[in-house]
């Protein structure tokens, strides 16, 4: 009898690879948060201008999402990491010997089209690597290592920034005496981009399985993107992810500055302490939203981490300094489950086209790029509190999801009754 072929390969090795570029994509990523309010006062910069540069490095996803699977389709993966990295890696050098205002939105946008590209890669690559029926578990893992390195992120700015903790001849010092003086920040791009030039090689070297791509992860036809626009789900969830990651990164974004100038923490310290809690509790309250949504309707699960997401927001705001130091990381704590939420709700919305209706919904990314500039702007025009007072907008749509949202299919619950 044969029975041989039952036991899919795995690779772990591309596991491994997977894993390391959601952490530096990650890690990247999310260390905007931390050094905001030094790039401000390095430059110079006003709240608007400030918000810009979050808005440089998100809208680069919402313009290269969709192109990036056309090109998923054309290219083998090991070209397209290998040439993101690379790029990655000229462009953060490039900015951390030339240090300037233009050169750092430039080289945020680049980093932001080159992110838009791997998140469309490495999704496949471990479907295929891990095997299907090890996906859901694999995903779970890559969300913690991506929590994981949001975390680490700020102490490496610290690391870097706090002359009173480093010694002479450390490797802080040393990359510090690469940037001037008062740019102690710019370091950490010499960091990226030997982390970047590193797995440019790695990617290079690594030996690959063939990828088949499911019909749901191709980039469909201009058909298929033509028929889910004239759809009014499509359109609803796309402002469902807008909005949730233009929360997300409004308030990551905005935590260092608004402790700084309303209650005087200083951002290299208890900012960046806070912002690395945020991302800690986004962690763990990822884990538990998996656990709940075992036991409860995704849509109740939504409203309920929206209303106290409010709730903790608002406190936040309007407390003191303790009850802003809680209020950040509880944010994160609960807005952990609504992305993963709203995309299993578009996704089990439309019956067809879910390669396409994936590209349309990472397009919502750009919400990144959108609301923490709105806030920036508001808080120019007004104060930063009432433009951080904004984020309740989109968290109010979000809240309406979950009364609005008719899935064509339900996520599966335990039942604790007994028949």
């Amino acid at each position: 009898m044969e029975n041989n072929k039952s036991t899919p390969k795995r690779y772990y090795h591309i596991i491994a690879l997977v894993m390391l570029v959601f952490f530096v994509i990650s890690f990247i990523t999310n260390i905007l948060n931390s050094i905001i309010v030094d790039v401000k006062d390095s430059f110079d910069l006003s709240l608007t201008l400030t918000g810009l540069l979050p808005f440089t490095f998100f809208i680069a996803y919402g313009i290269m999402s969709i192109p990036a699977g056309f090109l998923s389709e054309k290219y083998s993966e090991r070209a397209l990491l290998s040439i993101s990295f690379l790029v990655m890696a000229v462009a953060s050098v490039t900015f951390a010997l030339f240090p300037g205002y233009g050169m750092f939105s430039i080289t945020l946008f680049t980093l932001g089209c080159c992110m838009a590209v791997l998140q469309v890669i490495i999704n496949p690559m471990l479907r295929v690597a891990g095997g299907e029926e090890h996906f859901a578990f694999n995903s779970v893992l890559a969300q913690l290592v991506f929590g994981g390195a949001s975390f680490l992120s700020p102490y490496l700015y610290k690391y870097l920034v706090n002359r009173e903790t480093s010694s002479e001849g450390s490797l802080s010092e040393t990359l510090r005496g690469l940037v001037p003086e008062n740019l102690p920040w710019a370091s950490l791009y010499f960091v990226f981009a030997m982390i970047a030039f590193v797995l440019f090689f790695y990617v290079f070297l690594t030996k690959y399985p063939k990828f088949e791509k499911t019909e749901e992860e191709k980039a469909g036809d201009r058909s298929s993107y033509r028929d889910l626009l004239r759809n009014k789900w499509t359109i609803l969830y796309f402002l469902g992810i807008f909005c949730y990651v233009g929360t997300e990164q409004g308030v990551g974004n905005w935590i260092s500055q608004f402790l700084y100038q309303y209650h005087g923490l200083q951002p290299q310290t208890v900012g960046a302490d806070t912002v690395s809690y945020f991302w800690a509790m986004l962690t763990v309250g990822c884990l538990l939203g998996l656990l709940l949504l075992k036991f409860m309707d995704s849509r109740k699960l939504l409203i309920l981490a929206t209303s106290i997401t409010i709730l903790s927001l608002i406190l936040a705001l309007t407390g003191s300094a303790q009850m802003a130091l809680i209020g950040f990381p509880m944010v994160g704590f609960f807005i952990s489950v609504m992305y993963s939420i709203i995309f299993s709700l578009a996704l089990n919305s439309v019956k067809e086209h879910h390669g396409s209706l994936s590209g349309i919904l990472c397009t919502g990314i750009a919400g990144g790029a959108v609301i923490p500039f709105i806030v920036g702007g508001l808080g120019e025009m007004m104060t930063l509190r009432s433009g951080m007072f904004f984020l309740l907008v989109p968290l109010a749509f979000i809240l309406s999801i979950g009364f609005w949202a008719k899935p064509l299919v339900n996520n599966k619950t335990i039942s604790l009754k007994k028949d």
